[in-house]
């Protein structure tokens, strides 16, 4: 299985050596044990059975390996969908759940196809990084109850886990870390017979496959009005994380990847994952940096494994499954939270030479992120306090400087961009009352971008005219003569 499509529709990978393969099967296998925990805790915060949450990351992970826009990105059940959809199944049940999860993949299609992937350009760079770091730290934060008030063989066996972790690459690295690291605990606690919490203890895995089904609800009016608001809840949270999550791998691979595709695609896999008794999903940050950063993967073999990889390890091989050790499992997503936060971000070189806006925007979009553990809050409110940061710097670059000029005149020269951030600041700028009665105001250096700005220019005009002096615009470019033209013509109407 090759990719070959990338947004520019070139090449992006050429065919699968044997070394690629090895690492596309490895690195799979890897995600799809990593997945089990994860997936049942998610069904557990949803409140619907582990067989929901694991047959969502089995169709979600294999559909959209043929239908996603970014190759290599892990896409399964999570838990800002399990948030989303847990009060809906408490008052409802599976089958509102079921339709919800359709309609937001409808949903996902709809605004894929309207272009709402391009509004991800304007994410700053520190809100991304803030996206990356908070994410970190959940990941970290949803281990530690794994390490508390459990039997003492788990603490060296997580220390262990780490130690493989951290020094079996040192040695080579042919098979993932993770892997080895998963396979060795669970082979100690089995044969030593040590008794420390498994897989198992999270939950009963599926024993028979899922079978596609229209959802059982009624067709009514009141039904879609209950299940619409959800369904919008998680397509819009879905594709944040999904298209967030894209923009990360193609900075770690230095890859294109449509986002346009990858909003549609996520719409496609959960319209199939409902119909398949799953509760829907997105991307998974932490299982995409250990197939693309631990494991090395970089081609959708490995998203597509991953979910047939977790279906069989789900049918054919539970009761081994069940046996792996927690301590294992948590010890490889620890190691994923410490690769997947930017420390170059944090480091007191980069506070000293980072403007301090874009740390504090960085800083609010992880404690916004952390403290609500929505990550589409957080983007929001760390995107509007740049957008704050950002009309501010540029509003202080504005400029207003009187010259004395012959002919009993006085010229104003305006340097830097005139909008609603820096208006009442260009106000107060002019001697309205010690100024002659000819002022030129020289704008040839200027930019007028917005209704306020305009808004005040013709403010300064109307001061200077109250007191019959006489207000000269010079030097206006064409598009802001356009702008004033258009937002002066209803007033003038």
């Amino acid at each position: 299985m090759t990719d070959t499509s990338t947004a520019s529709g070139t090449p992006l990978f050429t065919a699968l050596t044997p070394k690629v393969l090895r690492t596309e099967v490895l690195a799979g296998l890897v995600v799809a044990l990593a997945l089990i925990p994860e997936a049942i805790s998610f069904s557990l915060i949803a409140g619907v059975d582990p067989a929901v949450g694991l047959f969502a990351s089995c169709t979600m992970a294999v559909v959209i390996a043929f239908v996603g826009g970014r190759s290599a990105m892990i896409s399964a059940a999570t838990g800002a969908i399990a948030l989303v959809v847990a009060p809906l199944a408490r008052e409802h049940g599976l089958g509102h759940l079921f339709a919800a999860v359709i309609l937001a993949g409808v949903f996902q299609v709809a605004l894929g196809a309207l272009g709402v992937a391009k509004l991800m350009r304007y994410v700053p760079r520190p809100v991304t990084v803030g996206f990356v770091n908070s994410l970190a730290i959940l990941i970290f934060l949803a281990q530690v109850p794994e390490l508390l008030d459990v039997p003492w063989p788990v603490y060296p066996l997580f220390a262990g886990g780490l130690a493989v972790m951290v020094f079996f690459p040192r040695i080579t690295r042919v098979v993932p870390a993770p892997l080895v690291s998963i396979v060795v605990l669970t082979a100690l606690t089995v044969g030593a017979g040590i008794a420390v919490p498994t897989v198992g203890d999270k939950g009963e895995l599926p024993a028979s496959l899922p079978v596609p089904a229209l959802p059982e609800v009624p067709f009514t009016w009141e039904t879609l009005t209950t299940v619409a608001p959800y369904a919008l809840g998680m397509a819009l949270v879905g594709l944040m994380e999904s298209l967030m999550t894209a923009k990360l791998v193609d900075d770690l691979t230095d890859t294109p990847s449509s986002k346009t595709r990858e909003s549609i695609g996520q719409g496609i896999a959960n319209i199939v994952t409902g119909f398949f008794g799953g509760m829907g999903g997105c991307a998974m940050i932490g299982q995409t940096m250990i197939n693309v950063r631990v494991s090395g993967a970089r081609t959708r073999l490995s998203t597509f494994l991953a979910g047939v990889f977790l279906l069989g390890l789900c049918l054919l091989c539970a009761p081994v499954v069940s046996q792996m050790p927690m301590a294992a499992l948590v010890a490889v997503m620890v190691m994923v939270s410490v690769a997947t936060f930017d420390w170059r971000s944090v480091a007191p070189r980069t506070l000293r030479r980072m403007p301090v806006g874009e740390t504090v925007v960085m800083l609010v979009t992880v404690v916004c992120v952390v403290v609500t553990e929505n990550l589409a809050i957080g983007v929001v409110v760390g995107s509007l306090v740049a957008l704050v940061v950002f009309a501010r710097r540029v509003a202080e670059r504005a400029h207003v400087e009187a010259v004395a000029a012959p002919e009993g005149r006085v010229v104003y020269t305006v340097r830097g961009e005139l909008f609603f951030a820096s208006a009442d600041e260009f106000l107060a700028r002019f001697d309205y009352v010690g100024d002659p009665d000819h002022v030129v105001l020289d704008l040839s250096e200027a930019r007028v971008w917005d209704a306020t700005s305009s808004a005040a220019l013709d403010a300064v005009e109307a001061k200077y005219a109250e007191r019959g002096k006489r207000l000269e615009l010079s030097g206006l470019d064409e598009a802001s003569k356009r702008l004033r033209e258009r937002v002066r013509e209803p007033a003038a109407g």
